[in-house]
């Protein structure tokens, strides 16, 4: 529970330097890339060589797509039956798949579940939710976007994922699992790990601008509802289908039920996929899953 205070803390003073203009436009931003760059390759560093090979482990690797597929297609479904614009399905299509796994994922796995359980959301979300933007991301801005948006050649796609300093973290991790690294390097890995979820916190709270136009409730309340209610039950769902059990199953279904993904949400902004609904759909479903994630911990602990 102090954990979890800690993060809603550090959440709500970010919402208050964005609302005071402490610090400039960009500082969100920026502290996005320190995490990209710094803390996220140094907690992947320290914790990946800690995870133990089991038979299970696919599981983490498979969900998310799974879910990718079952949001889309019930988004696709919806915006047909409700004879919703292209815009607001193009922005669904790519905000409510896409779970804020890494930025908000991490930090709350640490806070409920302990470090030792972060292993298994990193394999979430480098296997699955940060492909999905990769791939996933631009065919949505190709098909739902507008005719300035930019559409990424395969290549250039592929050139993004292989120098994303996460993965390229993640890459090297798994090559060092069989060496113990030593205190040298343990030490600073740790002290830059340690930073993520202050730094993860006020950059989120910097970006919250939680807005309710009355014309965009009803596709807001049904990405919300699909992304942290229909898609964790069908995770667990599935996990209970096939028989996985324990610590792997357990955080898989807690990363499916993450809010949209915050960087998804600004992709979808700049190709102009109904911003206004993204937007809220981000900074609700932030603000939401301090509460329906110690739910979701609740009932998976039960």
């Amino acid at each position: 529970m102090v954990s979890l205070t800690l993060i809603l803390s550090l959440l709500l003073a970010g919402m208050a330097l964005g609302r005071l203009s402490v610090f400039g436009p960009g500082a969100a931003a920026t502290l996005n890339q320190y995490v990209i760059h710094i803390s996220l390759p140094a907690l992947i560093l320290l914790r990946i060589p800690q995870l133990r090979l089991t038979s299970d482990l696919w599981l983490p690797l498979v969900v998310p797509w799974l879910m990718l597929g079952l949001s889309a297609a019930l988004i696709l479904l919806l915006g047909r039956l409700l004879a919703w614009e292209r815009p607001v399905v193009g922005g669904l299509l790519l905000v409510v798949p896409l779970g804020n796994t890494s930025f908000l994922g991490l930090p709350m796995i640490e806070a409920l579940w302990g470090p030792e359980q972060v292993p298994f959301g990193l394999l979430y979300d480098q296997f699955g939710s940060f492909p999905g933007l990769a791939l996933y991301g631009p065919l949505v801005v190709g098909l739902y976007g507008g005719a300035a948006t930019e559409h990424p050649r395969p290549r250039d796609i592929l050139r993004r994922m292989v120098t994303f300093p996460p993965l390229l973290a993640l890459l090297i991790a798994l090559l060092l699992r069989d060496w113990t690294l030593p205190p040298a390097l343990t030490i600073p890995l740790t002290r830059l790990a340690d930073t993520l979820v202050p730094v993860v916190m006020v950059a989120v709270g910097l970006q919250l601008r939680p807005r309710l136009p009355r014309a965009d409730w009803l596709p807001l309340t049904a990405g919300l509802v699909l992304k942290m209610g229909l898609a964790p039950l069908a995770a667990l769902g599935f996990t209970t289908l096939v028989g996985v059990t324990g610590p792997v199953a357990t955080i898989t279904v807690f990363e499916a039920a993450m809010p949209p993904m915050i960087t998804a949400g600004a992709i979808a902004h700049a190709a102009g996929l109904a911003p206004r609904l993204t937007g809220a759909l981000v900074g609700l479903g932030v603000l939401l899953s301090c509460a329906t994630l110690p739910l979701w911990t609740w009932v998976l602990r039960s």
